[in-house]
């Protein structure tokens, strides 16, 4: 049989679903792995989607999207954060932040075109960049800055191939939240080489401290930068998938062209629960965030005190610790700690060279698990 195609079967699986899958199979373990939220979505969401499908609405919608929900999506970032979209033809809705993310990828890149990619980032980055005919380039942040992304690193990166520069804040897997000085540094850089800033605010609401910065409102940002957002976690409705576009009215077009050949439409169902948790006024984000909150600073204090350095995540709901005094590489740890002590972590080294000596434990779970999961921790390490 001919070959089938070697960009895709290059690309190793899922780092983050390998140990998701082996503790399926085991018993009493606590999972730190999958980045879901453990609340389920908000009775006043679940209800609204229970209401469309009792009325029958199961049918396609517009390609770009419910225009209600447009409407909505451009309005929340009018009033918490000033940006300014048109719901007309800069938004549009997607079947989750992942297939955003694809289809922004495909419009922008031609064959061979590089996209910068601050690591340790989230797996699927590199490569939907492959699959887009990108050649994905790393740069590396730090533990000891915060993993705050340095725009003279960045720029070394910068060649005559450069297209994009794609980044996340707050961060999966490091839950950094990147300063708007440093922010605004690349939008100046993207200004002098003439480039796109892709940026993933699907963590926004799970900040907890200061004031998430979007993007696209740093002066210059907004003619040259997508930005990509969804319901999955601060709504908790990972599963509903609803993601959304907001960009330049050319880049919108052909992302909706894209999307009405693959897609078509997001479920109609989950448009119109997604429109009932932007329309009701309702404190379920807010009670989320404050939980999250809480385990946020429990989690972190407890692996400084087993001997886990570990930078302070300022939002999403990851921790990333150095395992480095245990002297065992992150993937050999996280397999190790899953085996003695039913403990699921994702090893660092899965997002990206600079994310090897940590692991990523997800503090998306009750808080009982979390001290459960920070004792077995401390025995593990003890028993090294």
């Amino acid at each position: 049989m001919r070959p089938l195609n070697s960009v895709i079967a290059a690309c190793p699986p899922s780092g983050i679903r390998r140990f998701f899958d082996i503790a399926a199979e085991m018993d009493d373990v606590i999972s730190l792995g999958v980045g879901e939220p453990d609340f389920v979505t908000p009775w006043r969401i679940r209800e609204a989607g229970i209401y469309a499908l009792e009325h029958g609405y199961t049918t396609y919608t517009s390609n770009a999207g419910l225009p209600r929900l447009r409407e909505l999506i451009c309005a929340d970032l009018a009033t918490r954060y000033g940006a300014s979209y048109d719901p007309t033809d800069q938004c549009l809705i997607t079947t989750g932040v992942s297939e955003g993310l694809d289809l922004v990828l495909r419009v922008l890149l031609n064959p061979g075109d590089e996209v910068i990619v601050p690591e340790p980032c989230y797996v699927a980055y590199e490569p939907c960049v492959a699959f887009a005919g990108g050649t994905p380039v790393r740069v590396p942040t730090r533990a000891e800055d915060g993993f705050a992304i340095d725009a003279a690193v960045v720029a070394a990166a910068v060649t005559p191939r450069t297209k994009a520069i794609l980044i996340g804040s707050p961060a999966n897997p490091t839950g950094a939240v990147q300063p708007p000085d440093a922010l605004a540094a690349l939008v100046r850089l993207a200004q002098e080489h003439d480039l796109y800033l892709i940026s993933d605010e699907i963590y926004d609401r799970l900040t907890y401290a200061g004031v998430h910065t979007c993007l696209g409102t740093l002066p210059g940002a907004r003619e040259r930068t997508v930005l990509l957002g969804g319901f999955s976690k601060a709504h908790a409705m990972t599963g509903w998938r609803v993601g959304w576009i907001c960009a330049p009215a050319a880049v919108a077009e052909l992302c909706v062209r894209v999307h009405q050949y693959t897609m078509l439409c997001a479920p109609h169902v989950s448009q119109l629960a997604a429109v009932e948790a932007l329309s009701a006024p309702g404190d379920d984000v807010d009670a989320m965030v404050a939980d999250y909150d809480r385990r946020r600073r429990v989690f972190v204090k407890g692996l400084r005190e087993i001997g886990l350095d570990c930078p302070e995540p300022r939002g999403a709901f990851y921790a990333f610790p150095s395992i480095r005094p245990s002297g065992l590489d992150s993937e050999t740890f996280a397999e190790r700690l899953l085996h003695a002590e039913s403990v699921a972590v994702v090893p660092g080294g899965v997002f990206g060279p600079s994310g090897e000596g940590h692991i990523r434990c997800s503090y998306a779970t009750a808080l009982p698990q979390l001290e459960e999961a920070l004792v077995r921790m401390d025995r593990f390490l003890r028993a090294l």
